[in-house]
C-alpha cells in the first residue's frame, strides 16, 4: 500500500534494520513556525535528567524525570496481566487495577524493574489522580523500588493496598494543576494533523509492503509530516515493521493516522536511527476506539486528541510518552503478560498552534495636523505711511 493504494508485495523482516540504517540523512531546513507540545509536556524536567536515554534495562536508577510521561484525560485501568507504568502518572479520572487471577497481583507506578530507569524524584507523586484509586482484593500497586519510593495522591476515595503505606496522600485538588491538559491535548493533536478542514500537508510519504511499512521523508525538512488513513499493521492485519529514510537529523518525525477507529500492531521493537525515539510522535486526531498491540516495544511518543476515546494498550511496552485526552486500559492478550510502559522524554519540535494575534499598529495612524500653521502673511496688507494730503488751494481764489 502506498499512501491511498495497496500494494502487494513480500518483505523479509531484516529489511527493516538494514533499510534503516542510512535512514538519518541529508541537511535540515529550518521549521517555519515550531513548538514544543503544550503544557510543558514532553522533555525531561529537573535538575537530574540523565545525558543520554539508554535502551529499556534492569540497571541501577541513572536520573529522575519530573515530566509527566503518561496523561489520561479519562480513566486509566489496569486490567489482565499488565505489569507497570514507568514515570510521572496522572489520571484526571479514576485509577482502576483489576488484574486477573494467576498472574503478579502486583502493578508497579512510577519506578519500573526493566525500563528507561529514570523516575520521577523520590518523594514526588509517582501518580496523581483527580478521582478513585481502586485495588482489588489480595493486588497491590507498588510505588517503590528499594531506596526508591514515591506518592500517590488522590482526590476521590482509596480502597485497596498501596505501597509503601506512606505513599498515598488525599488532595481533593490533586488533579487541579492538570486539567487544563486535556484540553490543550484535544487542540494540539488536531492542530497537528489538520489545517482548517484539510489535512496538514505531508513532507512525506509512506509504503506499505507485506509486514513492513516504510516512510520515507523528504530528507531536508525540520519537521518530517507522514498523513496515514490505515490501520498501522501488514496487509494481511498482522503485526508490522517500521522502516524510517530519508530522516534528517535531529528532525522531528510526526506521523498523522487518520481515522475514528485504528489499530497498531508492531513487531518491531527498536529504531537504528540515532535519536529517532525521541524526536517521533504518533498522533490520533480522530481516533475514539484504539487498539495497541504487539509482542515488542513500540518506539516513540503517542498522542490520542479525542476526549470520548478509549484506548487499549497490549503491546508488550512502549518507549515514550503516553498521552491521551480520553480513557486508557492497559491489559495484556491472550496468556501474555508483563506489559510495560515505560519513561522516554519527547524533545522533538512540532507545527505551531499559537494563533498568530490580530496585529494592531505600533503606531496609530495619525490623523494629520499641518505641521506648519496656516501661513499668515508675513507683510500686511501695507496702510500708507503717508496719508494722502487733501490738496489745498496755494493761491486763493481771486476776488
Amino acid at each position: 500500500m502506498e499512501q491511498k493504494a495497496r500494494r502487494r508485495g513480500n518483505a523479509i523482516r531484516a529489511a527493516v534494520t538494514v533499510a534503516t540504517a542510512a535512514a538519518m540523512v541529508g541537511v535540515l531546513a529550518p521549521a517555519a513556525g515550531a513548538d514544543p507540545l503544550p503544557g510543558g509536556l514532553g522533555p525531561c524536567l529537573g535538575s537530574s535528567c540523565p545525558p543520554s536515554w539508554n535502551d529499556p534495562n534492569n540497571g541501577p536508577v541513572v536520573g529522575f524525570d519530573s515530566n509527566i510521561n503518561v496523561f489520561v484525560g479519562g480513566d486509566f485501568l489496569v486490567r489482565e496481566a499488565a505489569a507497570e507504568a514507568e514515570g510521572k502518572v496522572v489520571t484526571l479520572g479514576e485509577f482502576d487495577m483489576n488484574k486477573r487471577a494467576g498472574v503478579s497481583q502486583v502493578y508497579n507506578v512510577g519506578i519500573a524493574g526493566v525500563g528507561s530507569r529514570v523516575p520521577p524524584p523520590d518523594g514526588s507523586d509517582y501518580l496523581t489522580t483527580g478521582g478513585d484509586v481502586t485495588i482489588a482484593d489480595g493486588q497491590r500497586l507498588l510505588a517503590e523500588e528499594g531506596e526508591h519510593s514515591g506518592r500517590v495522591a488522590y482526590a476521590g476515595e482509596l480502597t485497596g493496598t498501596v505501597s509503601p503505606a506512606t505513599a498515598p496522600r488525599f488532595d481533593e485538588d490533586a488533579a487541579a494543576p492538570f486539567t487544563e491538559l486535556r484540553p490543550q491535548l484535544t487542540e494540539a493533536s488536531q492542530c497537528y494533523a489538520y489545517d482548517g478542514d484539510e489535512h496538514r500537508e505531508a513532507t512525506g510519504t509512506w509504503q506499505q509492503v507485506g509486514d513492513v511499512m516504510t516512510f520515507t521523508g523528504d530528507g531536508t525538512s525540520a519537521i518530517q509530516i507522514f498523513d496515514v488513513d490505515v490501520d498501522l499493521e501488514s496487509e494481511a492485519g498482522g503485526n508490522t515493521g517500521f522502516v524510517f529514510n530519508g530522516i534528517p537529523a535531529g528532525a522531528t518525525v510526526l506521523v498523522n493516522v487518520y481515522g475514528s477507529t485504528r489499530s497498531v500492531a508492531t513487531f518491531m521493537g527498536s529504531f537504528p536511527n540515532e535519536g529517532l525515539r525521541e524526536n517521533l510522535l504518533w498522533n490520533f486526531p480522530d481516533a475514539t476506539d484504539l487498539s495497541l498491540t504487539g509482542p515488542a516495544q513500540f518506539e516513540g511518543s503517542v498522542l490520542v486528541g479525542q476526549p470520548t476515546s478509549s484506548t487499549v494498550l497490549s503491546m508488550s511496552g512502549t518507549n515514550g510518552r503516553f498521552y491521551t485526552a480520553g480513557s486508557l486500559t492497559h491489559t495484556s492478550q491472550g496468556q501474555s503478560g508483563g506489559q510495560e510502559i515505560h519513561a522516554y522524554p519527547f524533545d522533538g519540535d512540532l507545527p505551531s498552534c499559537t494563533p498568530d494575534p490580530t496585529p494592531t499598529p505600533t503606531d496609530p495612524t495619525p490623523t494629520p495636523t499641518p505641521t506648519d500653521p496656516t501661513p499668515t502673511p508675513t507683510d500686511p496688507t501695507p496702510t500708507p505711511t503717508d496719508p494722502t494730503p487733501t490738496p489745498t488751494p496755494t493761491d486763493p481764489t481771486p476776488t
